[in-house]
């Protein structure tokens, strides 16, 4: 059997060689339908199902050099448009690294290759959770700079994680305007510039959209809160990118 609210369902269910039964054609149980959800995902959003939201949530990713704010304002950014945010992995590998006596400069390609794998699973799953946006402390393509920051060199198996793995719609990347603050775990003051500008350099060939934040942690958020708001003010029934 197939069951439809269509006028079509006794031809499609023809062609499957099975049964029609037509439901709620009125659409009074379940006020909603295909042709309104591909027209306006977000607005249809209690209506979704987790794969569903998973694959419309739009994507914002926070990216910059190290104490530039990335990990304070994706918090208050998922606190803003009550969603969820995907934590950065690699900080958590790293601090457990260090906890491990890990002085944390010796590292492995295969350590960034779990970690962009871990990374865009973690995002995957929280955008089923998401409401209509979904905030990501970094993403994969942020792991292939860190890897040519810790290696010299790039590591085309991350950078390749990166390039299938679905875009964020918007790139927010963190000015080093701001003063660079010490929690134990950071060692590169000194290279804060080099690594803003290689995220700019790499935004720039990759084609991803960006925008620059800087000035105060409250100018940064006002100024994150106006570009996430343009993205979901001017999104289209279709994400960037599909996840592959």
């Amino acid at each position: 059997m197939v069951f439809t609210s269509e006028d079509y369902g006794d031809r499609f269910a023809h062609f499957l060689g099975c049964r029609h039964v037509q439901v709620d054609k009125a659409r009074r149980t379940v006020p909603i339908s295909g042709t309104q959800i591909r027209a306006n995902p977000l607005a249809c959003w209690d209506d979704l199902a987790p794969p569903a939201r998973g694959y419309y949530a739009r994507r914002i990713s926070l990216v910059g050099a190290e104490s530039t704010g990335k990990t304070t304002l994706a918090q208050a950014l998922a606190e803003y448009y009550h969603t969820v945010w995907a934590p950065e992995y690699g900080r958590k590998y790293t601090e457990r690294k260090l906890a491990n006596g890990d002085a944390g400069n010796r590292w492995t390609s295969e350590e960034f290759i779990h970690i962009a794998e871990t990374q865009c699973a973690h995002e995957d799953a929280a955008a089923r959770r998401a409401n209509r946006v979904l905030i990501c402390d970094t993403d994969a393509f942020a792991t292939a700079i860190w890897h040519r920051r810790y290696l010299g060199d790039r590591s085309p198996a991350v950078e390749a994680i990166a390039a299938r793995h679905r875009s964020p719609d918007l790139y927010l990347l963190t000015d080093v305007d701001a003063p660079f603050v010490q929690d134990g775990a950071r060692d590169g003051e000194t290279i804060r510039a080099w690594m803003h500008q290689t995220f700019i350099t790499e935004l720039a060939a990759w084609r991803r959209p960006y925008r620059l934040l800087t000035g105060s942690w409250a100018e940064r958020l006002a100024q994150a809160i106006g570009h996430v708001d343009n993205v979901l003010a001017t999104a289209n029934s279709e994400p960037m990118e599909r996840p592959l």
